[in-house]
């Protein structure tokens, strides 16, 4: 019998803000010609900032399953995963020092496959940044250092690539 309470209960188990446990989030750094999709947030926390695509994974969902979907959702992108980048934590304090938000983020490097960019979701816009773009906006210190990794692996693959082309 489900009561009151027990409902309740699932509320605070399923709580974002003031959590019990930290939330597993996914992000995805989709790259096309040198240039980084971002969107701006629509909700908590960060809402109204620049960041990369991504969201919660849910149950029965791979990690690179869950990019996937949160890009397409939040874009209008077809995204393939190329790879691991890094994990971060996220952890946000209120006034009184309790943590508020607390995810563990991470993060895959993805190329576009099909689409064409819109906002959707909790994205209020969506938009293509070159170097440029990233230095005139606030990003979180850890998208920033997300991003240049992410370029480096892109880089080095690249690399590798015509090492194997000028071999064969």
């Amino acid at each position: 019998m489900i009561t009151l309470r027990s409902l309740d209960l699932v509320e605070v188990i399923s709580s974002r803000e003031f959590p019990c446990r930290p939330w597993i989030g996914v992000g995805a750094v989709v790259i096309n010609d040198d240039k980084v999709l971002m969107i701006k947030r629509g909700k908590p926390p960060s809402q109204g900032r620049w960041s990369l695509p991504g969201g919660a994974q849910k149950t029965g969902e791979t990690v690179g399953e869950a990019a996937c979907r949160e890009v397409a959702e939040e874009t209008g992108l077809k995204v393939q995963i190329q790879g691991l980048i890094d994990v971060v934590d996220s952890i946000t304090r209120d006034g009184n020092g309790k943590i508020q938000y607390h995810y563990t983020l991470i993060d895959l490097l993805a190329s576009p496959q099909s689409g064409e960019i819109v906002a959707g979701g909790d994205a209020l816009a969506v938009k293509w940044f070159d170097d440029v773009d990233l230095g005139q906006v606030s990003i979180w210190s850890e998208t920033k250092r997300i991003i240049t990794l992410a370029k480096d692996m892109m880089k080095s693959c690249d690399t590798e690539r015509r090492m194997k082309e000028s071999t064969a």
